[in-house]
């Protein structure tokens, strides 16, 4: 089952950036993921988001394998490189991963349902 690297980027040396990219690129693909999004200033439908951060989002066949490439040696020189060329959070997700209690009840496949509503419908008028 996939799983997902996803990073909010800052870069803070525009030439360590660049070595950066190319060597975590590099392995990346050796580990058999590959790039979603890279580099993605996105669009902010709610919350904040910081002007000067980017979005990059690697797919990994498995978290196993994720964990893997994060770990190597192969990754151990971008790791280095990083520290001066960015600023970064970074987050590993499990793709096919669902928690309940997450303010909805689970349905036994993971999956949040719509609550009975047992009342009768009320009518409101709906502005657009």
């Amino acid at each position: 089952m996939a799983a997902y690297v996803i990073s909010e980027v800052e870069v803070l040396d525009e030439t360590q950036g660049r070595r950066y990219r190319d060597l975590a690129a590099a392995s990346i693909a050796r580990h058999g993921g590959r790039y979603l999004a890279r580099g993605a200033a996105p669009v902010v439908a709610e919350g904040d988001w910081p002007a000067n951060c980017r979005l990059v989002i690697v797919e990994f066949p498995t978290m196993k394998r994720l964990q893997a490439w994060y770990e190597s040696a192969d990754y151990a020189e971008a790791l280095a490189v990083r520290q001066a060329a960015l600023d970064r959070r970074l987050l590993f997700v499990d793709g096919a991963h669902t928690a309940p209690g997450l303010g909805w009840p689970d349905t036994g496949e993971g999956q949040p349902t719509q609550p009975a509503n047992n009342s009768p419908a009320k009518s409101s008028p709906v502005s657009r």
